[in-house]
């Protein structure tokens, strides 16, 4: 297939250099699929009667192993090239929006560009190794564009209004005008997905736990360009190295956003932290039970302390085996970590009582340090993680207490 592909729509192109040709950004707007969240990049290359989008989103769920690789952090991406035609319908097809931004080359490095995306399609080169936040489908047009003209691009726009209302707190700066390297100082990759997963909140949720703070320095603003839909505002007045503009105006929209396409808020009754103070509320009341009658939930506790564990390995594994560079160090491991498996297990047995109350000992420690720890740590918190880890704490305190302190046997009178 990559043969006839490279035979058919790459060669004709090559040899057709002396015809004028036209290079575009394609930006497709957010979709509901939570890999569309941040939308998509595309690169349109017109040139005479022939009109192709390049693009470096594909991806096969039917690869072998593909979960695990991708857990793993091998996840294998393929640049792929179809009709402009076909690209644009299928974005209609989703009520997707696609912003076409028409970029400023001259005929020398359009034609560099041109075979730099055609050694990308070679079969030999079409796969590549995907990162989230560092090569993915807007870095690589954006690398190829910065080769073909010599130099990097030179950012000089301004960040969308809401977009920095959603991302900066701090009072001194000015929404309107404040230039796009000021807020960039403030943001990370992880408040640049918060703020594009606002609607997603569970998905958001397991982002936290999964990534560590290797997602949570100081972003440059080149670096902001990980997230297709800022694009277009990156480019609002970036020029190369000589000066000259990277954006030839008009911007055009080529294909206008339905309603189908918007992603609706999760009702705050159904998100984390609802579930999370549900949770709590049910700990709770069975920890006042436990109080009173001197005597340990086992069920409770073995089903809360095997979930715990259960993430811990999870978390263990990123850490640990992973070759994600966002996953370490993960400072969540003092809270989820593989040792609650030990209550989740040994508490039905009435000889690993020690060991038991060790483990909670030592849980409740390094919780307290974590806590205490955090802020120097330099890892985003997700505020969704107190109510679950109050009920962690909850139960430890209370299986220290029961088996601490058993109710006292009144004395008989003689």
């Amino acid at each position: 297939m990559w043969r006839l592909i490279y035979i058919f729509i790459i060669f004709p192109i090559l040899a057709a250099a002396q015809e004028p040709t036209s290079v575009s950004l394609l930006i497709a707007s957010p979709g509901v699929e939570i890999y569309e969240l941040e939308g998509h990049v595309g690169l349109r290359i017109k040139q005479g009667q022939r009109d192709m989008t390049v693009n470096w989103g594909v991806f096969d769920f039917n690869a072998p192993h593909f979960v695990y690789r991708f857990v793993k952090g091998e996840t294998d991406y393929m640049c792929a090239v179809c009709s402009t035609q076909y690209f644009l319908m299928d974005y209609r097809r989703q009520g997707r929006g696609v912003t076409e931004i028409p970029l400023n080359l001259s005929p020398d490095q359009a034609d560099k560009l041109i075979r730099l995306v055609a050694n990308n399609l070679r079969p030999e080169n079409a796969t590549y190794r995907y990162n989230y936040v560092k090569d993915n489908c807007s870095t690589r047009p954006i690398k190829l564009i910065e080769q073909a003209v010599g130099s990097p691009i030179e950012w000089g726009a301004t960040v969308p209004r809401d977009f920095i209302a959603g991302l900066s707190t701090s009072p001194a700066c000015d929404q309107q005008t404040r230039s796009v390297d000021a807020p960039a100082r403030e943001m990370s990759f992880r408040s640049v997905m918060r703020h594009y997963h606002r609607h997603y909140p569970w998905y958001q949720f397991g982002i936290d736990l999964a990534l560590g703070a290797g997602i949570d320095y100081p972003i440059s603003t080149e670096e902001l360009s990980f997230a297709p839909v800022i694009v277009p505002s990156l480019l609002d007045g970036a020029r190369y190295k000589n000066g000259q503009p990277v954006v030839v105006q008009p911007i055009t929209q080529v294909v206008t956003p339905t309603e189908k396409s918007t992603t609706h808020p999760t009702p705050w009754f159904l998100t984390p932290m609802a579930a999370g103070c549900y949770l709590l509320a049910l700990i709770i009341a069975f920890t006042i039970r436990d109080l009173r009658r001197r005597k340990v939930t086992r069920w409770l506790d073995s089903a809360l302390f095997l979930v715990i564990g259960l993430a811990g390995c999870l978390i263990t594994f990123l850490v640990f085996v992973s070759v994600h560079e966002a996953t370490s160090p993960n400072y969540l491991l003092f809270w989820l970590n593989p040792l609650a498996l030990i209550p989740a297990a040994l508490i039905w047995l009435k000889s690993c009582k020690n060991a038991v109350l060790c483990y909670h000992f030592l849980n409740f420690a390094l919780i307290f340090i974590m806590c205490v720890a955090w802020p120097a740590l330099g890892q985003g918190f997700n505020v969704a993680f107190i109510p679950f880890i109050l009920a962690d704490v909850t139960r430890s305190c209370s299986y220290i207490y029961v088996t601490r302190c058993p109710r006292k046997r009144p004395i008989p009178k003689h």
